[in-house]
């Protein structure tokens, strides 16, 4: 392990950490919150001056990274940017107990929109206090396409071999580059990411959206995170704003590699992706399932209209992970209900923003089980697994199979952690799962018209991790907490 760059690297880190807390000190300059200026103006310069003692008192001349240093990086990267990312939370007194600061702060950098923040709370610090709503949304942004990627995309000459940290950071089973160098592609990744965050911002303020509310919206659309501003959540805005969010929840939920394609106008290759269109199916047919089931056991539901509307919106925001909501799906019927809760694992595409399991995964799962099947019935058969067109490697196969293994292991692991709380199965099951899959809301007394407030200050740090373990995919924090990786071996 290369720990001195290990160290550089989280130098750089929080130095952009503390220029990222400008956009928030700006906000509140605008807004003449003092006290939120103090608190973010103080963790700024204590983070620049943390990255800048480990820059000048941490040299070295070897700056390979390999993939054990690209894990480490990235791991400590999201604890170190979520631990210092609450301190203005609690210096303000906006969350006074550090544990609900570090929840939040967690939710929001992993994309998972959980908060532990009360309906009448949020209208108040609408009123009160924008910068720290700001902040809170802002989180999503930069965690949705990945903290060190934005590194890679404004720092000159940032490591060698930056590949390794953008596959332990980005989702999904295979990361490639679009470019020959990493640093080309996280530009690419990030100017096409910046410009649908901005058109997203155009079209909500187009109807009537204030002009802070589509910021802040937008942050989280595109990061699929979902935390809300007012108590009335999405609900509280026209039928075409919600309409523009519940697209682009679904735009963002696509692998980002299929934009690149279409700017280069190789729009085929594009509209040919298996994933792609498994994706559109899987919400074209949940959407339908969704609307057949609450226009007739719902009688609010007036309209058909009404009824697609509301359908499409939770399938989008349960699918891509971002966890807004238009109405309590908690009390929707229970077919209605099971199939949002499977949405909840698959998630969107690899190279999305988007949380879960992943779509390619799903269906490499399948296929792979089917190939099993087919040798099973035919013994001397020969077959392999496809995708996109293309023979995948057993070793990929594999290694898709261990993720979901390990997967379920770390969802029932931080289920028996849990366990404990007064709460019943329904909300402890969903509270694991809304968190490890980075979707948001989940059922019972942590559906979307509720919090995680109630939990203990252990289950919060347990689905705090949790949420961790979804948004890294889970072999960075294992290999940073395993001894192996820090013990020198000596060469012979």
């Amino acid at each position: 392990m290369n720990k001195r760059m290990v160290l550089r690297t989280l130098g750089v880190v929080l130095r952009i950490l503390s220029l990222l807390l400008v956009l928030p000190i700006i906000t509140a300059i605008c807004y003449g919150e003092k006290r939120e200026l103090f608190s973010f103006a103080c963790v700024a310069a204590g983070s620049f001056f943390a990255g800048s003692l480990l820059l000048i008192f941490i040299k070295t001349k070897n700056t390979v990274i390999y993939a054990k240093e690209g894990f480490a990086i990235t791991a400590f990267t999201w604890i170190i940017m979520a631990a210092v990312g609450a301190l203005p939370f609690v210096i303000s007194g906006v969350i006074p107990s550090y544990v609900d600061a570090f929840f939040e702060t967690v939710s929001g950098f992993t994309t998972t929109g959980s908060s532990i923040l009360e309906s009448l709370k949020l209208d108040d610090l609408y009123q009160t206090s924008k910068s720290m709503l700001l902040w809170r949304s802002f989180t999503h942004w930069v965690g949705g396409m990945g903290v060190l990627v934005f590194v890679m995309a404004i720092i000159p000459n940032f490591t060698d071999r930056s590949i390794h940290i953008m596959r332990a950071e980005m989702p999904g089973p295979v990361i490639g580059k679009l470019l020959p160098k990493a640093k080309s592609t996280s530009r690419i990744l990030y100017v096409i990411y910046i410009a649908l965050t901005l058109l997203q911002m155009v079209l909500l303020c187009a109807g009537n959206m204030p002009l802070f509310d589509s910021i802040v919206l937008s942050f989280g659309t595109a990061g699929t995170g979902g935390f809300a501003v007012t108590s009335s959540g999405i609900g509280g805005y026209s039928p075409y704003c919600q309409w523009v969010i519940a697209v682009f929840m679904f735009v963002f939920g696509v692998n980002f590699n299929l934009y690149f394609l279409v700017l280069i106008r190789r729009v085929r290759t594009a509209v040919k992706s298996s994933e792609l269109w498994c994706y559109i199916a899987i919400a074209a047919v949940s959407t339908t399932i969704i609307t057949a089931n609450i226009m007739t056991k719902i009688p609010e539901m007036k309209t058909f209209s009404e009824a697609v509307r509301h359908a499409f919106f939770q399938v989008g925001t349960i699918m891509s992970t971002t966890g807004y909501a238009t109405a309590d799906f908690d009390a929707w019927p229970n077919l209605s209900k099971a199939v949002l809760f499977l949405l909840m694992f698959c998630g969107g595409c690899a190279g999305s923003t988007a949380g879960g399991l992943k779509v390619s995964r799903v269906i490499m799962l399948f296929k792979a089980v089917a190939k099993e099947i087919r040798q099973m019935i035919f013994p001397r058969s020969v077959s392999k697994v496809r995708f996109e067109g293309k023979p995948v490697d057993d070793s990929i196969i594999r290694s898709v199979s261990s993720y979901f293994v390990i997967y379920m292991i770390c969802l029932l692991g931080a289920f028996l952690l849990i366990a404990f709380e007064p709460f019943d199965f329904e909300t402890n099951v969903s509270a694991v799962v809304t968190c490890f899959n980075n979707v948001g809301p989940g059922f019972s007394a942590v559906g979307p018209m509720a919090n995680f407030a109630s939990y203990t200050d252990f289950s919060k740090i347990v689905l705090s991790f949790a949420m961790l373990l979804g948004r890294l995919e889970i072999f960075p924090l294992i290999v940073i907490f395993s001894p192996h990786s820090w013990i020198k071996k000596n060469n012979k």
